[in-house]
């Protein structure tokens, strides 16, 4: 059965067609003695294609005979855009390519031809002509703001970050909304680039304009405890780790790891034991408590561990903290429980494995892997560690 707007498009095309036959023959001069009145071959063809349930055929025939003029370019947008979310890209850029050779259109709907045929493109994957006819709409008025935003998906597809931090000011001068927490993300894109090269010196500049673009950017805080770290300048990083309980707490559990092995090369995991207890207190969360009770297990042995994660379990029950809590009994208990804990491990093990860590606010993307970009919606920063009995 055809869906609504398939349905729609097949009804539209064939009553288009007419009228657009019957307006051109009501704009010429009076039908002259010996000439025919009859409903053109074409549209019968055209029906005949539809009746005969060819309609490929059927379109291509009445797109032909849907002349272009003031009362039909409305009418010629609308198909080539249906065309379009149909998957039918090159329908759509040849009924887009044939609206903007028309020299009978006006100045806005030239432009609105041109937008149309951009997002054509886009979908086709032709970035290079989409980025030559966005650019031309930039100065275009009502299409500024789209083209704008769209060179920015461009550039952001083929990461030429410098042309996206361009693209990037000009919206924000143009709609007076700032971009700086997405410009932050694209100084982070070239400096990850420049680490691949082993540039650091380089990568340290370019975090350095990302927190100077936007001060809550975690990510360049993050990166900037990486190259500490490998530097070997372990109390920057510190630093730098610890900055991200101020600028986004909701990364707090990607710093545990780096922070814990900066505070053993300097031997002070006390102050360690101390930011953990400050954070658990302030802001809670199961990566902190299981953190701090591996710490706690390496000082004061499983059973101390043990009984500080059942203590915060009952406060916060966590799927995570369980199943650490298996792990230690597991270590010391024998025959018969160890056999009932066994399968409650991995009950737990399984529900963990198959459960995603981190969810994306604007659109509920979900996986296992911290992305800065999420990969459904293409907003920044918006993927955060899942919440929860479940989560953090």
């Amino acid at each position: 059965m055809l869906s609504d707007p398939v349905t729609y498009l097949f009804l539209l095309l064939p009553i288009a067609a007419i009228s657009g036959w019957l307006i051109g023959r009501r704009n010429k001069p009076s039908i002259q003695p010996g000439s025919t009145s009859e409903i053109p071959i074409d549209y019968i063809k055209g029906l005949n294609y539809l009746l005969n349930e060819q309609p490929d055929k059927a379109i291509d025939v009445f797109i032909q005979m849907l002349d272009v003029n003031s009362e039909t370019v409305e009418t010629h947008l609308a198909l080539g855009s249906l065309f379009r979310r149909r998957g039918e890209v090159d329908r759509a850029i040849r009924i887009h390519q044939n609206l903007i050779a028309r020299p009978t259109l006006t100045a806005e709907q030239r432009m609105q031809a041109l937008n149309e045929l951009g997002q054509d493109y886009m979908r086709a994957g032709l970035l290079d002509r989409a980025e030559a006819l966005f650019n031309e709409l930039i100065e275009s008025g009502p299409h500024t703001i789209n083209a704008l935003q769209q060179l920015m998906d461009i550039y952001q597809q083929e990461k030429d970050w410098e042309k996206a931090i361009d693209a990037a000011r000009t919206l924000a001068f143009k709609t007076s909304s700032s971009q700086d927490n997405v410009i932050a993300h694209y100084y982070c894109e070239m400096a990850e680039q420049d680490l691949r090269n082993n540039d650091l010196q380089k990568v340290l500049k370019l975090i350095k304009k990302a927190l100077s673009t936007d001060k809550n950017c975690a990510r360049a805080s993050l990166l900037e405890g990486d190259i500490e770290t490998k530097q070997g300048n372990y109390k920057a990083a510190i630093k730098a780790y610890r900055r991200v309980d101020d600028q986004d707490p909701d990364y707090l559990p990607e710093i545990l790891e780096p922070l814990t092995r900066c505070y053993r090369q300097l031997d002070s995991i006390d102050e360690m034991i101390q930011y953990l207890r400050e954070i658990l207190n302030r802001r809670g969360g199961i990566s902190v408590m299981l953190c701090l009770a591996e710490l706690l297990r390496e000082r004061e042995g499983d059973a101390q561990a043990a009984e500080f994660i059942t203590s915060y379990l009952e406060r916060k029950p966590s799927l995570r903290g369980m199943d650490r809590l298996i792990d230690l009994a597991l270590l010391h208990i024998k025959d018969p429980a160890r056999d009932k804990l066994e399968a409650l491990k991995s009950v737990t093990s399984q529900l963990l494995v198959n459960n995603p860590v981190y969810k994306c606010e604007v659109c509920g993307f979900h996986g296992k892997t911290l992305h800065w970009h999420c990969p459904s919606c293409k907003h920044w920063n918006t993927i955060k560690p899942i919440l929860g009995v479940e989560g953090e």
